[in-house]
C-alpha cells in the first residue's frame, strides 16, 4: 500500500511524453508502483499486470499508460521493429520495466524510479531524473 501511496503521489507531477525507468531485482515492487501510478490516473490497479510476454500493456486512463516489460528481451536490437517515439513522446505515460534492455534506444530525458529490497516487507524507492537535477519530486 505504501509503494502505491508513493507512485501515485509521483504521478501527480507527471506530464504527457514523461518516461519512468523502473529499476529494481525481481520482486522489488516495479508492477506495484506501476499500479499505484495507474490508479492515480484513473486506471483500476487490479488491470495492471506485468506486460512480461507481451511487451508492453496499454491502460486507457486520465492519460494513457504505456507499460513495458523488456525482462525477457535478448537484446536491444529486437526493438528494432517497434515504434517506441510513438510511445515514449506521445500523450501519455511510458513506464519501463528493465530499461537496461532499451540499449542504444534509451532515451536521455526520463525519470528514475529505483527499488531496492531492505527487507522483506520493506523497500527503499529512490526517485530521480538523472539528466536535469532541477527536476525533482519530494514529499
Amino acid at each position: 500500500q505504501e509503494t502505491m501511496s508513493l507512485a501515485a503521489q509521483f504521478t501527480r507531477h507527471l506530464k504527457p511524453g514523461d518516461i519512468i525507468f523502473l529499476e529494481g531485482e525481481l520482486g522489488a515492487g516495479k508492477t506495484v508502483f506501476t499500479k499505484g501510478m495507474a490508479k492515480a490516473l484513473r486506471v483500476n490497479p487490479q488491470k495492471v499486470t506485468s506486460p512480461t510476454f507481451v511487451l508492453m500493456n496499454y491502460y486507457k486512463g486520465k492519460l494513457p499508460i504505456y507499460h513495458f516489460d523488456l525482462y525477457r528481451l535478448e537484446n536491444s536490437e529486437e526493438l528494432k521493429t517497434v515504434q517506441l517515439d510513438e510511445y515514449f513522446y506521445g500523450d501519455g505515460i511510458s513506464v519501463i520495466e528493465w530499461p537496461q534492455r532499451l540499449g542504444g534506444f534509451a532515451p536521455k530525458q526520463h525519470w528514475l524510479v529505483a527499488l531496492k529490497h531492505k527487507s522483506e516487507h520493506q523497500r527503499q524507492i529512490c526517485i530521480s531524473y538523472p539528466s536535469n537535477p532541477q527536476r525533482k519530486f519530494s514529499l
